[in-house]
C-alpha cells in the first residue's frame, strides 16, 4: 500500500538517539518536536524551585532530583525533558547511565510561550498515562503553580497556589516552598 505524502514519519527512540545536530528534542506521540532554549526568568524559577527541592530531598535522604535536559524513557515513542523531576529512593533504579527508564514520582513543567500546548495538553496527558503520581505545572506569567495528583479517574487537581501562597506537596510530606522567593 503506497504511503501518502502528507502522512508523518513517526520517530522511536533509536530515531531520536541517531540525531546528530546540537538541538534539543523531545519525542511525544512519536512526533519529534524541537525544543528551544527557555528565556531566563524561566531559567531563574527553575533554579530556585531545583534548590528548594533538592535541600529538602538531600535532608531527608528522600531520593534524587535532576532537571532538564535529562530524557525521561516512557516508551518507544515518548521520550520527555521535564524541567524538574524527582524520583524517590525506592525507585532509583529506573535512573540509567543515559536516561530514566520510567516515569519519575514528580514532574515539574514550567510553561513558556513555545511550551505551552506542549506542557498544559500533550506531557500532563502522558505523565498521566505513564503513572507520575504528581504533576506540577508552573506559569511564569501568572505567577502561580498547580499541583496535580494522579487518581483512579486521572489528575485531580490538588491546589492553585499564587505568588504570595506556600506550596506544598502530598508526595513529599513537610516539603514547603514559599512561592515570592520562586518568582
Amino acid at each position: 500500500m503506497p504511503t501518502s505524502l502528507t502522512e508523518k514519519k513517526i520517530y522511536t527512540y533509536e530515531d531520536y538517539l541517531n540525531i546528530t545536530d546540537d538541538k534539543r528534542y523531545e519525542l511525544i506521540e512519536g512526533e519529534l518536536i524541537m525544543v528551544p532554549a527557555p528565556f531566563t526568568y524561566h531559567q531563574k524559577i527553575s533554579r530556585e524551585l531545583e534548590f528548594e527541592l533538592l535541600k529538602f530531598v538531600k535532608e531527608n535522604n528522600l531520593g534524587e532530583v535532576l532537571y532538564a535536559p535529562c530524557d525521561v524513557v516512557l516508551s518507544n515513542e515518548n521520550v520527555v525533558q521535564p524541567d524538574i523531576l524527582f524520583i524517590s529512593k525506592e525507585r532509583l533504579n529506573i535512573i540509567g547511565e543515559k536516561n530514566i527508564q520510567g516515569p519519575p514520582d514528580i514532574a515539574i513543567e514550567i510553561v513558556s510561550e513555545d511550551s505551552a500546548y506542549r506542557d498544559l495538553i500533550q506531557k500532563k496527558r502522558l505523565y498521566m498515562q505513564s503513572g507520575v503520581k504528581e504533576f506540577w505545572l508552573v506559569i511564569p506569567k501568572e505567577k502561580q503553580a498547580e499541583v496535580y495528583i494522579l487518581e483512579k479517574e486521572g489528575y485531580q487537581l490538588f491546589k492553585r497556589y499564587g505568588e504570595g501562597d506556600i506550596l506544598k506537596s502530598p508526595l513529599l510530606k513537610g516539603l514547603t516552598i514559599e512561592l515570592k522567593k520562586i518568582f
